[in-house]
């Protein structure tokens, strides 16, 4: 790649939270070496909040599909549109068919990607995927700016989100926020399913203890998460700030930012908290670390050896979930009295 400042590139960003959190080590990579392009990303309208977080971003073209629409007419068009913006280049991050249209309508002279779902002709720059040489997620988002070649993951620039003291400043006047106490983020959720999800009674274990110790604690999550949030707030004499649900993604960014720790699933939160340099435990129960662990020299994973796991399962077969019921809480007080700047009295 050269450094032009004709250069404009276009990525086509993944439609979940943690993997357009992971998306980040591409646009830096492209970024590093390309100082003075400019790079667009085409990803759902949610992602606004997490790409005006990330500098190497210049604009954000908002999706006009839902997640899993087909939405041929409506790609083609958008497609069309931005034949007029002249890239040169595109990156198709999602490995599905249709995400690789959108670039090949529009013209772009190149445009990079795995294979994916057999896309030869849309993409004219590709390789098989070989997953052994590419264990982890962002080992495989780095190598479509590195002409498909490997890269350890010491030397992947990792994400690293920036938020702005304005935003900062106005959720705290909006929420008559008192910082003097050190913040506990918990977010007990993750949309994946009920097999990544740890007992929110353990959560509940956790805020008292730090409640105890003169923390407050903070509640984040999607609507999806209010009966955990209730659940913890009623464990907990309704002390802790129940956020779950009534912020937009923006604001659960910037309200992390304003935490020490941060405990959680895996999840999207989890990405998030990493990327913002939070000390973070996140409890693994269903899936593994082993492919989007959390990034950052203060996040912590926790993860049972059970036989059964990681089944990769939205749900337990066996209906007894002990790859978390059996992960408990001192195991999660442990790790983040080790791993946080903010020790406990």
């Amino acid at each position: 790649m050269h450094d032009s400042q004709a250069d404009k590139i276009l990525v086509v960003g993944p439609a979940w939270v943690g993997d357009m959190v992971m998306a980040q080590v591409v646009f830096k990579a492209i970024k590093q070496q390309s100082p003075h392009c400019q790079l667009d990303v085409i990803a759902p309208a949610w992602s606004l909040a997490l790409c005006q977080r990330m500098p190497e971003v210049n604009a954000l073209i908002p999706l006009p599909c839902q997640h899993g629409e087909w939405g041929w007419a409506k790609r083609r068009a958008l497609g069309k549109q931005l034949e007029k913006s002249n890239y040169t280049q595109a990156y198709v991050l999602p490995n599905s068919w249709k995400s690789a249209l959108i670039p090949f309508w529009a013209k772009i002279p190149r445009r990079i990607g795995w294979l994916g779902e057999m896309r030869l002709g849309l993409l004219n720059h590709w390789q098989r995927l070989e997953k052994s040489k590419h264990p982890f997620m962002i080992q495989r988002f780095a190598a479509l700016a590195q002409q498909f070649q490997p890269t350890a993951v010491a030397d992947i620039a990792i994400p690293q989100l920036l938020c702005r003291d304005t935003d900062q400043q106005a959720l705290i006047h909006e929420h008559q926020l008192d910082l003097d106490k050190p913040v506990l983020v918990l977010a007990p959720g993750a949309e994946f399913g009920p097999a990544k999800i740890w007992p929110a009674a353990y959560f509940a274990e956790v805020a008292n203890v730090y409640l105890s110790q003169g923390w407050q604690v903070w509640l984040l999550g999607s609507p999806n998460d209010r009966e955990a949030g209730q659940t913890i707030s009623s464990l907990t004499q309704d002390q802790c700030i129940n956020f779950i649900g009534k912020t937009t993604l923006a604001a659960a960014i910037d309200l992390l930012s304003l935490s020490q720790a941060v405990v959680c699933n895996d999840s999207g939160m989890m990405h998030i908290a990493a990327a913002l340099g939070k000390t973070v435990v996140a409890v693994f129960g269903s899936t593994s670390p082993q492919f989007t662990p959390p990034l950052g020299d203060r996040a912590q994973v926790l993860q049972l050896k059970l036989a059964c796991q990681p089944c990769f399962q939205r749900t337990c077969r066996y209906d007894h979930y002990n790859c978390l019921k059996q992960l408990k809480p001192q195991q999660v007080l442990s790790a983040l009295q080790a791993g946080s700047q903010v020790k406990l009295s």
